[in-house]
């Protein structure tokens, strides 16, 4: 079955290392996993790259919702998550009027605009957001599902919500960790029935980066320690 991927060895070794980062992200390092989408667009194609890296995310959330469960902080994630469907639902409309080629571009720019929100809240990390305002949670929550859908690179528009919060260290990867197994398991039969991304043979492929995401998960473990 894997064969049928025609993958290359540098390929495996992508895979591995994209496993391992998105394992290390979901445990509260979450920027080493922006290079993931780009690197599994460039191998498995736009569209079709999004269902194989779902179920990936969904075993790493595991990881992040068994470690940091008792940390999240439910209110924050009941302002944001009805919203966050709504983009949900929006990028599944786009994505099925728009051709491969398309939906790579999408995932560029979505790739860059979240790049670009992280170096602007750096800039702007002394300045006060207005996180109680529905607006911001609804902003935040529909670019974020809209993010999500498309390109599964949600993680720093929600790290912005959060950090416009000022959560403490654990609660902030907690209330994410909820956030994303949230959100990603809703996602799942909308790649398996509607845009049909998902396989028992693309299954089998992301069951094999199962160890790369433990190893990734004990070491994003490691680091949240001692930073």
């Amino acid at each position: 079955l894997l064969s049928s991927f025609q993958l290359e060895p540098i390929h495996w070794m992508l895979l591995g290392i994209s496993g391992m980062l998105i394992g290390m992200s979901k445990v509260g390092v979450p920027g080493v996993s922006m290079i993931v989408v780009p690197t599994l667009a460039f191998i498995f194609g736009g569209k079709s790259s999004t269902g194989i890296l779902l179920p990936i995310l969904i075993m790493a959330d595991v990881f992040g919702v068994s470690y940091y469960r008792r940390h999240a902080e439910w209110k924050y994630l009941v302002k944001i998550l009805p919203w966050a469907m709504v983009g949900i639902g929006l990028a599944l409309w786009i994505g099925t009027i728009v051709n491969d080629e398309q939906f790579k571009n999408l995932i560029a720019i979505l790739v860059f605009v979240c790049i670009g929100l992280m170096l602007w809240k750096d800039r702007k990390k002394d300045q006060q957001f207005f996180p109680d305002n529905w607006w911001f949670a609804a902003s935040m929550g529909i670019l974020g599902g809209f993010a999500t859908m498309i390109g599964n690179v949600a993680g720093p528009i929600f790290a912005i919500y959060l950090l416009a919060i000022h959560l403490p260290k654990n609660s902030f990867i907690g209330t994410g960790a909820w956030f994303f197994l949230i959100v990603n398991l809703s996602k799942f039969p909308l790649h398996l029935f509607v845009w049909k991304t998902i396989t028992w043979n693309t299954l089998l492929l992301d069951l094999s980066t199962l160890p790369m995401i433990a190893l990734g998960a004990l070491l994003g473990i490691w680091l949240v320690k001692i930073i």
